[in-house]
Formats: structure tokens, C-alpha cells, sequence
């Protein structure tokens, strides 16, 4: 499914997701910050929730793996991992908390 079928709602939950993992190895690095640009882009956000985007790249989100939908649980897992793969390190930690999402959602 592309990103632009999703429901307002499940595009803000995948960018509340991908900013969580952003923050996985506690900074955002700036390839990760414009991996998220771009999908901020391909979403067609709005202005209140492109400025919501970029308080979560600010101070990490919670995010619930319990509130992806079904029907979008691979969508998610493949942003995460294009966002933790983005800056050319994978971290300990970003694989474990991968391995822990790809878990739940399965």
C-alpha cells in the first residue's frame, strides 16, 4: 500500500513511529532527519501536522505497537528500518528495538 492511501490518522501513527526509532540511538542524525522530510513530503502533510513531525524529531515519542493497524503493520516495520538504516549505522540498540517492533507485529 502506498504511503498516500493511508487515513490521516495512520500517517500521523507512522511518523510518530519513525521518529521514535529515529531516537533509538538517542540523537536523530541528519540523514535520518531528511529520510522523514521526505516522507513528511509523500504524505502530503499539513502545516499543523508537519510542526507536530517536528516537535517529535525535538523529544522522542512514545509509540504503542498495539495501535498499528493490521492491514499497515509491513508498511511500518519497512519505514522504521529505512529511518534506522539512514544514517549508515546500525546501532545494538536499533536492531534489538527492530527485532522487538518486527516481533510485536507479527
Amino acid at each position: 500500500m502506498p504511503l498516500s492511501r493511508l487515513s490521516p490518522a495512520d500517517r500521523m501513527q507512522l511518523m510518530r513511529f519513525v521518529c521514535s526509532f529515529a531516537w533509538a540511538d538517542l540523537r536523530v542524525h541528519e540523514r535520518e532527519r531528511a529520510l522523514i522530510k521526505k516522507m513528511v513530503r509523500a504524505l502530503h502533510l499539513d502545516a499543523r501536522e508537519k510542526a507536530q513531525v517536528e516537535r517529535w524529531l525535538s523529544s522522542p515519542p512514545e509509540a504503542d505497537p498495539a495501535a498499528v493497524p493490521s492491514a499497515h503493520r509491513q508498511l511500518f516495520i519497512d519505514a522504521v528500518r529505512a529511518v534506522i538504516v539512514a544514517d549508515g549505522l546500525v546501532t545494538v540498540e536499533e536492531r534489538e528495538q527492530l527485532r522487538l517492533l518486527e516481533e510485536m507485529l507479527r
